[in-house]
C-alpha cells in the first residue's frame, strides 16, 4: 500500500537530517522512535559547533566580548523558547537539564511549611495524576507525599486509552492542592484536551503542571491559552541536544518558589549567616547553565517555526491515519490506545499476538527499523491494558509513509519467523 501525504515536503525535510542517510545491518534507516529521541537536523547540529568555535565562554558573569556574547546568545535562546510555547515574558522559562528536573523542581516548591499557601502540603491535602503518566510525572509526587503526609490520587483510562474524567468533579476538589497531566501521552499517543480539568481545578484553587514532553516537539502550544500554572518539556525530543529542557510557571509562582539547588549564579548576596536569591528564573538555575545546549534549542525552536508548527501536526496526524491503517493489516496486531488519529499524536504501541516485544524489536532492527519496546516508562499504563510491554513506533516531522509501510513488512518478517 502507498499513500502520498499532500503540501508537505517531507523529502526536504529529511534532507537536513544527516543521519538518516545512514544504513543500519547493511539497510537503510528506517527511525521510528522519535518519542524517545528525535534525531537533530544540520541547523541545530551547525548551531552547537558555531557556537563553541566562536563563542564560548561563561554567561553572566564576565564584561568581556566572548562573555557578552555568550549571555546573549544564551538569554536570546530563552527568549525564542518563551515565545515558541505562547510566553511573553522570557523570565518564565528556566532552563533544566529536562522535563524530570522540570517536574521535580516544582515538586520541591511544596512542603508543610512553605511560605505562600499555595505550596503548602500536608496531610489530608491531595495531588492528583493519571493512570496514563510517564514514571517521571508518577514518582515525584509519591515522594512529595511520603515526605508531607498528602495523598496522591488519579484519573483512570477508557478502554479507548483516554482518561476517564467521569468522576472529575469528586477527584478534583477542596482538598486538591496540585492536578498534574501529561499533554500527549509517550505510550497511547492520545492527546489529553485539559480545558475541563483546568476549569475545574480553578473552581477549588488548585494548581494545574502539564507534562508538555510529547506535545511541544509535535504541535502548536500556547501556556496563555492552555490556562496552566506550569508546563514541562524537554529539548531533546523536539530537534535539541540532549540535557536541556525548560519550567514554563507563572511569574508570580516562580517568585513564590523557594531555589531548587544552592550555587552560583542563583543569588542576590552571601554572607556566612544567610543569603538571599536572584529572581526568576536565575534563582532556579544554579552553577554554570548548560549554555551551548541552550543556544541549540534556539536553533531548533527557529528551525521548527520555520517549517510551522501546524504543518508538522498536520503531516503527523495524516501519517498517523496512514499508519493506523496499514498496521491493522497484519494479523494478531492489537494497537494499544486510541484506534483512531482524532485526538492522537504520531505514537502507537502494539502487541503482536504473544510474541514478546524484545523478539520483535531484535527482528525489525535487522530490517533496520528502529522502534521502542519495554513498558516506555509507563508500566501502570500497561498494566491497565493486560501487557507487560509493548512494541512502540513513534513519527516525527521527517517520517514518511515509505517508512510505515517498512514497519509494516518488517512485523510480516516477525510474524512468518514465530509462525
Amino acid at each position: 500500500m502507498t499513500a502520498t501525504l499532500p503540501t508537505y515536503d517531507v523529502q526536504a525535510v529529511r534532507a537536513d537530517f544527516p543521519i538518516l542517510s545512514r544504513l543500519v545491518n547493511g539497510r537503510p534507516l528506517v527511525y521510528l522512535d522519535s518519542a524517545a529521541t528525535s534525531q537533530k537536523p544540520r541547523q541545530v547540529l551547525d548551531a552547537l559547533r558555531a557556537h563553541y568555535e566562536g563563542c564560548n565562554a561563561n554567561v553572566s558573569r564576565s564584561v568581556h566580548t566572548l562573555g557578552t556574547e555568550a549571555t546573549e546568545a544564551f538569554e536570546g535562546a530563552r527568549a525564542k523558547i518563551a515565545a515558541f510555547i505562547g510566553s511573553t515574558r522570557p523570565d518564565e522559562v528556566v532552563f533544566t537539564k529536562n522535563s524530570t528536573e522540570a517536574i521535580n523542581l516544582v515538586g520541591h516548591a511544596f512542603s508543610e511549611r512553605a511560605g505562600d499557601p499555595r505550596f503548602r502540603l500536608g496531610p489530608g491535602d491531595e495531588i492528583v495524576i493519571s493512570e496514563m503518566e510517564h514514571h517521571s510525572n508518577i514518582l515525584p509526587w509519591q515522594l512529595l507525599c511520603e515526605r508531607t503526609g498528602a495523598t496522591l490520587r488519579w484519573f483512570g483510562l477508557t478502554d479507548e486509552g483516554r482518561l476517564d474524567e467521569s468522576n472529575l468533579d469528586e477527584l478534583v476538589n477542596e482538598r486538591t492542592k496540585l492536578v498534574s497531566i501529561v499533554h500527549v501521552s509517550n505510550i497511547l499517543g492520545t492527546v489529553n484536551d485539559v480545558s475541563a480539568i483546568v476549569a475545574r481545578a480553578r473552581q477549588v484553587g488548585a494548581l494545574v503542571m502539564l507534562d508538555a514532553s510529547q506535545s511541544v516537539p509535535h504541535l502548536p502550544v500556547d501556556v496563555t491559552a492552555l490556562g496552566v500554572d506550569f508546563l514541562a518539556f524537554t529539548g531533546h525530543k523536539m530537534c535539541g541536544p540532549t540535557g536541556i529542557g525548560g519550567l514554563w510557571g507563572r511569574y508570580d509562582l516562580l517568585l513564590a518558589m523557594p531555589p531548587f539547588l544552592g550555587g552560583g549564579s542563583m543569588i542576590e548576596t552571601v554572607t556566612m549567616q544567610r543569603s538571599t536569591y536572584a529572581l526568576p528564573p536565575m534563582k532556579f538555575e544554579a552553577g554554570t547553565p548548560p549554555i551551548a545546549e541552550a543556544v541549540a534549542l534556539g536553533a531548533a525552536v527557529d528551525y521548527l517555526s520555520g517549517i510551522g508548527m501546524d504543518a508538522i501536526h498536520e503531516h503527523e496526524k495524516d501519517l498517523t491515519e496512514y499508519a493506523l491503517k496499514v498496521l491493522a493489516t497484519v494479523p494478531d496486531l492489537r494497537v494499544i490506545g486510541p484506534q483512531t488519529a482524532e485526538g492522537r499524536g504520531g505514537t502507537i504501541s502494539f502487541a503482536l499476538a504473544d510474541i514478546h516485544p524484545h523478539d520483535v524489536g531484535q527482528i525489525l532492527d535487522a530490517e533496520g527499523v528502529q522502534v521502542r519496546v519495554g513498558h516506555h516508562c509507563a508500566r501502570p499504563t500497561c498494566a491497565r491494558f493486560g501487557v507487560p510491554a509493548t512494541t512502540r513506533a513513534s513519527f516525527y516531522l521527517y517520517t514518511t509513509t515509505d517508512e510505515v509501510d517498512a514497519l509494516v513488512r518488517g512485523l510480516q518478517r516477525v510474524r512468518k519467523v514465530f509462525g
